[in-house]
């Protein structure tokens, strides 16, 4: 049977603990000789479970500060001094202790949104409402969301309004309002009056599931005691060793080496670079960035080259109207009512663009009639009397009179003909990110030597995207595997951040030192690749996220070098014969105590 670690650390910490005051009482009541026994045995339960710690290290290949301590409690029990060892083998447990309870508070945030999923939602049928597992909701199904509600799946607001809390999801304050026809994620809470919600997505797929699953791997990931402790441990491990072995030749007293063991544990290096990783992942969840582990959040404090995908990060990723362009003649929002009218009856991707935005402008749509789509090409038919053709310059060129040469400015274009004439055309564009330069600002500030812009789109769409932002170089054109070859060239100068949102992303995300999916859509290919996903499409929450890793990562250097700093300092004191072992331990205890308060700063962040 397998303990929780918080539980063996409590008991271990109460054994420690009785020994102590058993000991303490054993003196005062002129029993003198009762109280080594009852200090070994506070020591003893203690050093036996850190041994076998050490041990399971040591199959792993691993060796720790935890060796020290070892040492220490050992060389206690061995030259006699019960009651300094028993006083390190309670401030031991109790730093074990103390690291359980921080990582707790830290890992509160991310195990937060494991309690809201929703289990059942009520589903509108023949019979009237009906309460079904999640799992048994299809695409197409209504359901009945009430005040208070979880959203169970992905869905858009039928009928009226609703106002939904989205948080959990997005970090955001106040309740978002949300008119008919609006998607909402899953994950969200309804706190409003109760509606119709039309499902969009099976509970697997949905945008709560990915996010579950991206935590329970966080939570799965090596603990992130992390590589800066690592590499530091042998060192100071060594260094302790050494200099408890010179106290002892240079005055002979097995108790001054006794006591430099005794400040050096357990040691800044094993509790304040977990601690304020931990509260780096947390508070990143809490801005709604999820991060895979230690090491994805020390990589990203590290990256100083970022590779920006445009499509759906620098970009909004969807298509807008931004403007119709008419030929003499003809009228701007004539030309839009008979084009959306006609793409009623197309399947192709931009024709709910041009509907949206007939619908905007209150324009009443007419039936198409006898329509003929040539799919990719364009689309003919016949509107109010009209015959309207529509689409790309080669389809629409081949069936009217006088359509003048296509501007070349970067825009996606769609021409219209009418009546056999060319009427004008429709100019669509993925807009820029409203915080697309405020985001590459601030990666500067934090240190970005260079940061570059790639898409697989042509180049003068990039050229016109970057115009004006604050880019080293633009690369367009590029295939998935093009950008899997630009982060591998990019890595011999430094760390390489790879930032994207879609499946022809996942392979350069994966390549990069550090990669941050945009958005997280049930088992997209580009958040399972990623390292670390923005929840929804928010620039500003991608420079948080590079900033809570920036100072994540500077607030657990300052405790390790402050930490140690004052470990090195007391065991020179304690070398010299002024810092007794019982002294020394409590000392090393306060070292313990004020990193991982600091190391806590990471959640304010």
């Amino acid at each position: 049977m397998r303990f929780p670690a918080g539980l063996v650390d409590s008991g271990l910490v109460l054994v420690a603990l009785a020994g102590l005051l058993g000991g303490g009482a054993a003196w005062l009541a002129g029993r003198a000789e009762l109280a080594p026994l009852a200090w070994t045995a506070g020591t003893l339960p203690v050093l036996l479970a850190l041994l076998w710690q050490i041990a399971v290290t040591l199959r792993r290949g691993e060796v720790g500060l935890d060796v020290v301590a070892a040492l220490a409690m050992g060389s206690a029990l061995l030259l006699g001094e019960t009651l300094a060892g028993n006083v390190v083998a309670l401030m031991h447990a109790g730093g074990q202790l103390l690291e359980q309870v921080a990582e707790r508070r830290a890992r509160r945030d991310l195990t937060a949104l494991l309690g809201r999923v929703a289990r059942t939602a009520m589903r509108h049928g023949p019979a009237g409402l009906t309460e079904v597992d999640i799992d048994m909701l299809l695409p197409g199904d209504r359901i009945l969301v009430r005040q208070g509600e979880v959203l169970p799946v992905d869905g858009r607001v039928q009928h009226g309004s609703a106002t939904i809390d989205t948080s959990a999801l997005t970090g955001e304050p106040l309740p978002r309002q949300m008119d008919g026809g609006s998607e909402v994620l899953s994950g969200t809470v309804s706190m409003g009056p109760p509606f119709d919600l039309l499902v969009l997505r099976p509970a697997s797929a949905s945008a709560y599931a990915g996010v579950v699953r991206l935590v329970e791997a966080a939570h799965r990931a090596r603990a992130p005691a992390a590589r800066l402790a690592d590499r530091w441990a042998m060192g100071f491990s060594a260094l302790t060793v050494a200099l408890a072995l010179v106290a002892w030749r240079w005055s002979g007293d097995p108790v001054r080496a006794l006591a430099v063991l005794v400040v050096a544990t357990p040691g800044p290096l094993i509790l304040a670079v977990p601690v304020a990783i931990i509260s780096g992942i947390s508070r990143a969840a809490r801005l709604g960035v999820l991060v895979k582990g230690g090491e994805a959040l020390e990589a990203l404090g590290r990256a100083r080259i970022a590779i920006l995908d445009k499509t759906g990060t620098l970009t909004l990723g969807r298509a807008e109207l931004a403007a119709t362009e008419a030929a003499p003649g003809f009228d701007p929002d004539e030309i839009l009512r008979l084009a959306a009218s006609l793409d009623q009856a197309s399947t192709h991707v931009l024709a709910a663009t041009l509907l949206e935005a007939a619908r905007a402008r209150g324009l009443t749509l007419s039936e198409p009639e006898a329509v003929i789509e040539e799919i990719g090409a364009g689309l003919a038919g016949r509107v109010g009397g009209h015959d309207v053709v529509l689409g790309g310059d080669r389809f629409v060129r081949a069936r009217i009179t006088g359509m003048p040469p296509r501007p070349d400015d970067g825009d996606a274009l769609i021409q219209v003909g009418i009546d056999g004439r060319h009427a004008g055309l429709l100019r669509l564009q993925d807009p820029l990110h409203p915080d697309a330069a405020g985001l590459l600002a601030r990666l500067r500030k934090v240190g970005f030597t260079r940061i570059l812009l790639v898409t697989g789109d042509r180049a003068d769409v990039a050229r016109a995207v970057a115009a004006g932002l604050p880019l080293d170089e633009v690369r367009a054109e590029l295939s998935p595997a093009d950008k899997v070859a630009l982060v591998l060239e990019e890595r011999r100068a430094g760390p390489v951040l790879m930032v994207g949102d879609g499946v022809n992303d996942a392979p350069a995300l994966a390549a990069a030192d550090v990669g941050v999916a945009m958005g997280a859509r049930g088992g997209a290919a580009s958040a399972e690749s990623a390292d670390i996903v923005v929840l929804v499409d928010r620039l500003d929450r991608l420079a948080d996220a590079v900033e809570v890793a920036h100072g994540t990562a500077r607030i657990a250097l300052q405790s390790v070098v402050a930490g140690l700093g004052l470990s090195v300092a007391g065991m020179l004191v304690a070398a010299l014969g002024y810092l007794p072992p019982v002294a020394g331990a409590l000392f090393q205890e306060a070292i313990d105590v004020a990193v991982i308060l600091n190391a806590l700063r990471a959640l304010r962040l």
